[in-house]
């Protein structure tokens, strides 16, 4: 008879085996799923309606209406806006294979692509969907593959239907935990290892920060904070509330007492409290720590204003990274602030603006200035002009306090 703590030993070892054929499982099911380039879905079967047969996010709309709802309002669905179309619009006659490249994540499926690759040329792509195209990633981009459907387990865990598949709309669902797990995400928000490098650190690194984080060793997943309650909305840093929910803001003193002449001594703290990899992940957002005197009329009064930038900052050209002060999970950043307050102060403003686009304004002012006024360019020139505005008009305040001055008696 095998001692009890052999026992424990073995049922140990059985169930580290189990967790990691799940966990196989999963990374062979994302590396068929993602396999880049996505084939084209072919010919639907012939008992489709036209409702099932199509990959319009509208269709899927038909039966799953909340879903499209909040799949309208997320990044996911304008991933192929007006900034990106634009540059398209040049680098697909200037650049096919690198603006092919694009597609990958930005508009994943075979139907959304214009072009495909002919050897060392490029040809028409036949079963291209313009209409399409301009969705994004949509609902079939993460759900259909060959027009068999994919998704999560259901809520209970099961991963089977007890109806016959062939009795369900569209052949019913295939379901997996895989959709359920990071390792889903992993295809368009972590370079691999041999891609584009900044200082050593890979441009596009979230998959590898949260597998370094405590959520990882958790058990959080990114469907958790980005998918909560499976909502197709993904929000992210362009969200206020999501940005909030992420970190943790505080001033000390807490009820500062300021006279004019006097030195305001304040320290501003923000730590990643919430957030499962860097804040922020990516170079495209920077977020602003500030303290600065102003006037009766809300003016800043020169001199006075103190900023700490939260960013991984890089030139417009990706030819150099300028600065990174992103803060991992659990780090804090602190902007210190010691200024004599100027007669003129009605209040010690102190703020923290995130400006999601902060990259995206400054390259697309560079691109309207100096590249798409070349003889030949401009094909997406109106349209960089509006994303250029839609970076511009982006920025918003997740802490804002006015400290009124006394005045000196």
């Amino acid at each position: 008879m095998r001692s009890r703590t052999a026992s424990v030993a073995l049922t140990a070892m059985v169930l580290l085996a189990g967790v990691a054929t799940a966990g196989d499982l999963v990374a062979d099911f994302v590396a068929r799923h993602w396999k880049a380039p996505l084939a084209p879905q072919g010919t639907p079967p012939s008992r489709f309606t036209p409702v099932e047969a199509s990959l319009a996010p509208e269709s899927c709309g038909a039966c799953h209406p909340a879903q499209l709802a909040d799949w309208k309002t997320s990044l996911h669905a304008k991933s192929m806006g007006p900034g990106v179309a634009g540059q398209l619009a040049d680098m697909l006659h200037a650049d096919t294979a690198s603006a092919l490249s694009c597609y990958r994540c930005h508009a994943p499926l075979a139907e959304q692509r214009p072009l495909n690759a002919a050897g060392q040329t490029f040809e028409p792509n036949p079963v291209f969907d313009a209409a399409l195209g301009a969705h994004g990633i949509p609902c079939a981009g993460c759900h259909v593959r060959a027009h068999e459907r994919f998704g999560p387990p259901r809520r209970a865990g099961s991963l089977a239907s007890a109806a016959p598949r062939d009795t369900l709309p569209h052949g019913g669902v295939t379901r997996t935990p895989a959709f359920l797990s990071s390792e889903f995400c992993r295809t368009c928000h972590q370079f691999a290892p041999d891609e584009f490098r900044l200082n050593g650190k890979l441009l596009e690194n979230t998959y590898n920060e949260w597998k370094a984080s405590r959520y990882a060793r958790e058990g959080v997943q990114c469907q958790d904070c980005h998918m909560p309650d499976r909502r197709h909305r993904w929000r992210g840093i362009h969200d206020a509330d999501m940005v909030r929910g992420g970190v943790t803001i505080t001033l000390a003193p807490d009820a500062p007492r300021l006279r004019t002449g006097a030195v305001a001594a304040l320290t501003l703290r923000l730590r990643n409290t919430g957030v499962g990899h860097a804040f922020p992940t990516y170079v495209t957002p920077r977020v602003v720590m500030r303290a600065e005197q102003v006037d009766g009329d809300g003016g800043t009064i020169a001199g006075t204003r103190v900023e700490r930038t939260i960013e991984r900052a890089v030139e417009v050209d990706l030819s150099r990274e300028i600065r990174d002060t992103r803060l991992m999970p659990g780090r804090a950043a602190i902007l210190t602030y010691q200024r004599k307050i100027d007669p003129r102060a009605a209040h010690v403003r102190v703020a923290v603006v995130v400006e999601p686009d902060a990259f995206y304004a400054r390259f697309f002012a560079t691109v309207l200035k100096e590249n798409l006024v070349e003889a030949g360019a401009g094909r997406g020139r109106a349209q960089i002009e509006r994303a250029h505005e839609d970076a511009r008009r982006s920025p918003f305040t997740i802490f804002e306090r006015a400290i009124a001055v006394e005045a000196r008696r």
